[in-house]
C-alpha cells in the first residue's frame, strides 16, 4: 500500500527523522521508505560480509562465488571445502525460506510487522552471534560462523527482495554494478536517427544503484576495521540498529493486539 509523505517543511527535523525511522519496516511502503530501508541494509549486509572474510575466510552474501568454489574444489578432490560451500548456501536458502514463512504467517494476519518481524530475528541472531562468537572455541566453530551469516544474509535478501517487488537487492552487488553499467551505456548512446526515440538513461534508478553499492563498500570498511580492533562485538551495533528500526510496527501490533 502506498502512502503519501508529510511535506518536511510541515515538521520539524527531528520529527522527519524521528516518523521515518517509525515507518521504516512498516507494513505501508513507498518508494522511498523502501530506498532509506535498502541503504540500511546494504550497510549492514557489507559489514557482515566482510567481517565473515576476514573471521573465516568466506564471503557470506557471495552466492555466485560460493557455487564456483563448489565446483572447483569437487574436481580438485577437496571435499571439506566442498562442505563448507555447501553448508554456506544451504544457510542462505534457509535464511529466504525463514524470511517467506515469517512474512506470510506476518501478513495472513494483517500484521503491521509483516516485515520488522524478519528484521528481529535478523537482529537477533547478528546481537547473539556478535556477543557469543568469540567465546566459541570447539573445533567446529567456524562452520557455525558460517551457517549463521549465510542465514542472515539470506534473510535480508529475501526481505528487501519482498519489499521492493524484486526491484532492490542488498547483497548483490555484482547484478547491481551490472544495472550501473547498463544505465551508464543509456546515458552515453547518442542516436544518429532522429526518428527514432530517444534512448534515456533512468538517473534515479542509476544513483539509487550507486547509493547502494557505496554503502556496501563502505559498510565492508567497517567491519573489516572493527572486527581487527574488537572482534565479534563490531557485529552488536548493527544489531541494535535493526531493533531500533523494527520495533515501530512491533509496538503497534501488541497495542492493537491489547485493544482488541
Amino acid at each position: 500500500m502506498i502512502v503519501p509523505e508529510v511535506p518536511a517543511a510541515r515538521l520539524g527535523l527531528g520529527s522527519v527523522v524521528a516518523r521515518r525511522v517509525r515507518s521504516l519496516a512498516g507494513a505501508h511502503r513507498n518508494p522511498r521508505r523502501n530506498q532509506y530501508l535498502a541503504a540500511l541494509l546494504a550497510l549492514i549486509a557489507g559489514a557482515l560480509n566482510s567481517v565473515g572474510f576476514v573471521a573465516v575466510s568466506v564471503y557470506t552474501s557471495h552466492m555466485t562465488g560460493l557455487t564456483a568454489s563448489v565446483a572447483d574444489h569437487l574436481v580438485l578432490g577437496s571435499l571439506s571445502l566442498v562442505w563448507v560451500g555447501l553448508e554456506a548456501i544451504g544457510s542462505f536458502v534457509l535464511g529466504a525460506m525463514a524470511c517467506a514463512l515469517l512474512f506470510n504467517w506476518g501478513r495472513r494476519r494483517g500484521l503491521q510487522g509483516r516485515y520488522a518481524n524478519v528484521l528481529v530475528l535478523e537482529a537477533l541472531l547478528i546481537l547473539a552471534f556478535g556477543a557469543l562468537a568469540d567465546r566459541l572455541v570447539w573445533a567446529h566453530r567456524d562452520h557455525v560462523f558460517v551457517a549463521v551469516l549465510c542465514f542472515t544474509m539470506g534473510l535480508q535478501n529475501a526481505i528487501i527482495t519482498k519489499i521492493s517487488a524484486a526491484q532492490i537487492r542488498t547483497t548483490h552487488v555484482t547484478g547491481m554494478i551490472t544495472d550501473i553499467g547498463i544505465e551508464l551505456g543509456k546515458l552515453a548512446y547518442r542516436s544518429r536517427r532522429t526518428a527514432e526515440p530517444p534512448v534515456r538513461a533512468d538517473l534515479h534508478k542509476l544513483g539509487t544503484l550507486a547509493a547502494l553499492v557505496g554503502l556496501f563498500f563502505v559498510g565492508g570498511m567497517l567491519g573489516a576495521a572493527g572486527y581487527l580492533a574488537i572482534g565479534f562485538p563490531i557485529l552488536v551495533a548493527p544489531a541494535l540498529v535493526l531493533l531500533f528500526v523494527a520495533s515501530p510496527p512491533l509496538l503497534a501490533d501488541l497495542h492493537a493486539r491489547r485493544a482488541h
